[in-house]
């Protein structure tokens, strides 16, 4: 059975009936009539806000304080509105400022939206973009605007009536440009769930520049894991296909390179962002004015350095808390522990259980100096016998940090990595006393002290007593000499305690 009201019927396999034809214009006379009241009443309200503008400012206009006053008759009217439009009083009064320059200022503009030649797009676009347009000039960009918006839609006239803005502004835009261009900065701004907005103000076309660039090294990303999934799976692409620069890129080669895309679900989006990231923290800049003709420059070699504070339970994987990103927001836990792995130093906090204040910090990882005090006091391994030389050994903390032992040079020394795992898994023992000795106890009792070696070089004071004969002073005697030269010559013999091998 077939329906012969006009929505339901079909005829002529697919195409509307006649009677679906006359539904259809029905409904568009409909719109028409609905589109043609909505504007009516948009304008209206615009009419109505710009009224309550003239209104406030009529009322404070006898007050000695005018700006003052006009504000506070402003808020008064906006709040007696907002109950009627069910909104803030902030957002009315700041209706109300947008009606009444609309209303005064693009005259033109209102004409041509009641006549309906234009909409309310149209009307927004014409007063955002015109703000820059000197007022003697309003009017000619007003009967240009509104031409060039008949008959199209707003998002494509944007463009074409920002150029026009530009050529009747009284400066030049290039002019405009510096002074902005010295505005351009990088800024962030945190969000919820340890997220945060990267804002980077810069010039138009580098902005243009950079998403391009992003965009088409995930594209290339994307198409690479694509590929690789068909040549995992058996299959042989039946072409190669070119890269982002022209050149060409097979997917079996990728995947016999070792580039894998195991579980690599990432959208466009997320793959753009990873490339930013890594870009940023980890590329070196094309421009770097520390560079010299002979080599790179110092920036490249810059790393990001950022402040968290985490939990040892959560370091453990005991707890999921969040850690604390200073003087930011927090962050999840596995990106705390993921740090503190891939760290170069990281410190240790005892804060008190109650109030949470930090009463002690020290450094698990020594700092570079003490690294280099070490190597100088130790010169080799500190087992008993061992001579590998400190350059190729670990720095080992004699008491654990675990067991509370302090990350200074009196806890710390060099032990090779034979010996290293020695002290850590057998039943061979070390102290530590002042001066960098230790003392190593073996599993059988027996005790072996390690003093730090002595320097290769040490200063001895020459002196020289005896005249020669006939008491004639030959120039060598410490009387002969002056203060200078006798402090010179106290300094003079190198004694080595050792060969150096």
């Amino acid at each position: 059975m077939h329906s012969n009201d006009g929505l339901g019927s079909r005829a002529g396999g697919g195409m509307g009936s006649d009677g679906d034809i006359d539904a259809l214009a029905a409904l568009v006379a409909d719109a028409e009539r609905v589109s043609d009241a909505a504007r009516a009443v948009q304008v209206r309200e615009v009419r109505v806000l710009a009224a309550a503008g003239v209104l406030a400012e009529r009322q404070a206009s006898g007050a000695s304080e005018k700006v003052k006053a006009r504000e506070l008759a402003l808020r008064g009217i906006a709040a007696e509105l907002a109950g009627v439009f069910v909104a803030t009083d902030r957002t009315l009064q700041r209706r109300i400022d947008e009606a009444r320059d609309l209303v005064e200022n693009y005259p033109q503009t209102m004409t041509a939206w009641e006549a309906g030649r234009i909409v309310r797009g149209h009307v927004r676009v014409i007063q955002e973009i015109g703000c820059i347009v000197p007022v003697a000039d309003r009017a000619e960009f007003e009967r240009v605007a509104i031409g060039k918006c008949e008959g199209e839609t707003p998002n494509r006239v944007r463009d074409g009536l920002r150029m026009v803005a530009e050529r009747m502004h009284p400066r030049s835009f290039t002019e405009r440009h510096e002074e902005a261009a010295a505005g351009r900065c990088v800024r962030v701004q945190a969000g919820p769930d340890g997220m945060s907005d990267l804002i980077a103000t810069l010039p138009t076309v580098i902005a243009d520049g950079i998403v391009d660039r992003l965009t088409r090294q995930a594209r290339e990303i994307i198409n690479a894991r694509a590929d690789a999934d068909v040549a995992g799976a058996g299959a042989t692409p039946d072409d190669a296909r070119p890269d982002a620069n022209g050149g060409i890129t097979d997917a079996i080669t990728t995947v016999c390179d070792g580039s894998t895309f195991v579980d690599d679900a990432r959208t466009i989006d997320q793959v753009r962002a990873d490339v930013f990231s890594d870009l940023l923290l980890a590329g070196a800049p094309a421009l770097d004015p520390t560079a010299t003709g002979d080599g790179d420059g110092t920036l490249g070699a810059i790393r990001a350095h950022v402040q968290v504070a985490v939990s040892a339970l959560t370091l453990m994987g005991q707890d999921d808390g969040p850690a604390d990103l200073a003087g930011r927001s927090p962050i999840d836990a596995a990106t705390a522990r993921e740090l503190a792995g891939n760290a170069t130093s990281w410190d240790r906090l005892l804060t008190h259980p109650v109030t949470g204040t930090v009463l002690e910090c020290d450094s698990y990882r020594p700092t570079a100096a003490m690294v280099r005090l070490l190597r100088a006091r130790d010169r080799r391994c500190r087992f008993p016998g061992c001579r590998q030389p400190a350059i190729r050994c670990e720095i080992d903390h004699t008491i654990a940090a675990s067991d509370g032992g302090a990350t200074h040079v009196c806890n710390l020394a060099n032990l090779c990595k034979r010996h290293h795992d020695v002290k850590h898994h057998t039943r061979w023992h070390v102290r530590q006393l002042p001066g960098g000795k230790l003392v190593w106890t073996s599993p059988t009792g027996r005790v072996y002290r390690e003093d730090a070696p002595p320097p290769l070089v040490a200063f001895t004071v020459a002196v020289t007593t005896d005249r020669p004969p006939g008491g004639r002073d030959d120039g060598r005697s410490p009387g002969a000499l002056s203060p200078a030269q006798r402090r010179e010559r106290r300094f003079h013999t190198f004694l080595a305690s050792e060969p150096p091998f």
